[in-house]
């Protein structure tokens, strides 16, 4: 799969996710991941490596944003059934992430610092927009407990995920790196 067209896609996925959520829509997100998924796992040498690294990526996600649920530092638009436990847009978000690991986000997942950086500043950004723009997650006043949290979590997340990338994902990322 094209590079630019996986960042594209998860950047979209995360769009439709939060913007879907805050509306009352929040299967448009989970609907669109799986239009990426079937896209992305079709039959290729990297499918393999991306179911497994997505369900890496789930249960790390669901102790993430549970955690957030649960302590009430967060609170999501479209929770579910469940106050407490991270609504399922939140999760396809997690799922879909993962589904970069082996194509536009192969560089920053090889290495481990850059990962965890991303992780530190990009994750608590990345909700913080979706607080700002959409509204679909509310964080607990003062915000910064709530972000210096996500930030720890995150930065905790993409070191494992980074892990797991190398684990798994460096056979497909070599051969992905010489035919690109």
């Amino acid at each position: 799969m094209n590079k630019a067209i996986n960042f594209v896609a998860s950047q979209l996925l995360w769009l439709l996710s939060v913007f879907g959520a805050s509306n009352g829509m929040a299967w448009l997100g989970p609907a669109f991941f799986v239009l990426f998924a079937a896209w992305q796992l079709q039959p290729s040498r990297s499918a393999g490596s991306d179911l497994r690294l997505m369900l890496i990526a789930l249960p790390v996600g669901l102790l993430v944003d549970s955690t957030m649920a649960a302590s009430g530092l967060a609170v999501y638009a479209s929770p579910g059934p469940f106050a407490w436990l991270a609504p399922l847009w939140i999760l396809t978000l997690w799922t879909g992430f993962a589904l970069t690991f082996n194509h536009s986000a192969a560089y920053l997942l090889r290495h481990p610092t850059l990962a965890i950086a991303f992780g530190v500043i990009g994750g608590p950004l990345s909700y913080w927009i979706a607080q700002r723009a959409w509204g679909s997650i509310e964080f607990a006043e003062p915000v910064w407990p709530a972000l210096l949290v996500l930030g720890l979590m995150w930065g905790s997340a993409m070191a494992l995920l980074s892990i797991a990338c190398r684990r798994y994902a460096a056979p497909a990322n070599v051969l992905q790196t010489v035919e690109t």
